[in-house]
């Protein structure tokens, strides 16, 4: 993986156990980011996502980590190779990282006193757009150590001291404990969440099912169809046939959801042991084979 070194702003890259302490930036995307291109090329500074850049660096180094990760500006993502490997990494880099900065940039920071004054903390972190895409559902689970920032990079809080709130916000209730969850509940948390590519809305929960797959952008809802499929092949997790059609007007077949939209209500789906000498379920070529004892 590339880091970014974080007084110098020059990126290096590291292999397997030689990778060194790091923190990584979890943040939406703003219109004009620094790509690793400009940021390689010296043309950062040109872009208006270069105060986060900055930003995000400077706080890490007052942390005393010398390196940080950034998606925008660490992934060359004119190779599809390297940003294939790097979404199927991701989870990984994240759970790794020593202290993952989730960076609110509409949340105002500065002196305001959210306990007593007329904007509560609850409702500006609510009213935040990092609660609403895709790729921050994972970045919120991943890391053991995430420390919420306001825009001027001033801590709100950490997800331990926010819990309460973050659950109340995103209706996760295994902030610490994700794995215990059923697959359906797990689902449930990206219903109303967005991407920009329609793909990455299951691209961007592979790691939260331990889940690995090739990318094929353009394939449209297809990926969340194999994403599920790839669930059925490594767990027995009946949860995941919970969902239920968000429109009811257009019928759709099969057993398997079109979108996370249809896991909306499964925030409560346990998962339930049932018949465990029943042999596993499996697809075949003629679709789902499953075999029930009476």
């Amino acid at each position: 993986m590339r880091l970014i070194n974080t007084s110098t702003l020059e990126l290096h890259e590291f292999f397997g156990t030689k990778t060194p302490a790091y923190a990584i930036l979890s943040h939406f995307w703003g219109d004009d980011e620094v790509t690793f291109h400009d940021l390689r090329d010296g043309t950062g500074p040109e872009r208006q996502g270069w105060g986060k850049v900055l930003g995000c660096c400077d706080r890490a180094l007052k942390d005393g980590w010398e390196f940080v990760w950034i998606d925008s500006c660490c992934i060359d993502k004119t190779s599809s190779a390297e940003l294939s490997e790097s979404i199927n990494s991701m989870f990984a880099w994240y759970k790794n990282a020593h202290v993952c900065y989730a960076y609110l940039s509409d949340v105002p920071g500065g002196n305001r006193d959210y306990e007593t004054g007329g904007l509560s903390l609850y409702i500006a972190l609510e009213q935040s757009r990092w609660f609403t895409r895709g790729w921050t559902l994972q970045e919120l689970l991943a890391p053991e150590w995430v420390i919420i920032l306001a825009d001027d990079w001033s801590a709100l809080g950490t997800k331990a001291s926010l819990a309460t709130d973050l659950t109340a916000i995103t209706g996760i209730t295994h902030l610490f404990s994700f794995e215990e969850a059923s697959v359906a509940q797990k689902m449930s948390w990206a219903a109303h969440r967005k991407t920009t590519r329609l793909e990455d809305r299951a691209y961007s929960m592979m790691g939260l099912f331990d889940v690995n797959m090739p990318l094929l952008y353009g394939e449209g809802n297809k990926a969340f169809i194999r994403l599920q499929l790839e669930i059925l092949s490594r767990s027995d997790d009946e949860s995941i046939f919970a969902w239920s059609n968000p429109r009811p007007e257009t019928p759709r077949p099969g057993l398997l959801a079109e979108t996370p939209e249809c896991f909306a209500d499964c925030g409560q789906i346990r998962r339930g042991d049932f018949d465990p000498d029943r042999p596993p379920h499996f697809m075949t070529n003629k679709g789902l084979q499953m075999q029930l004892l009476l």
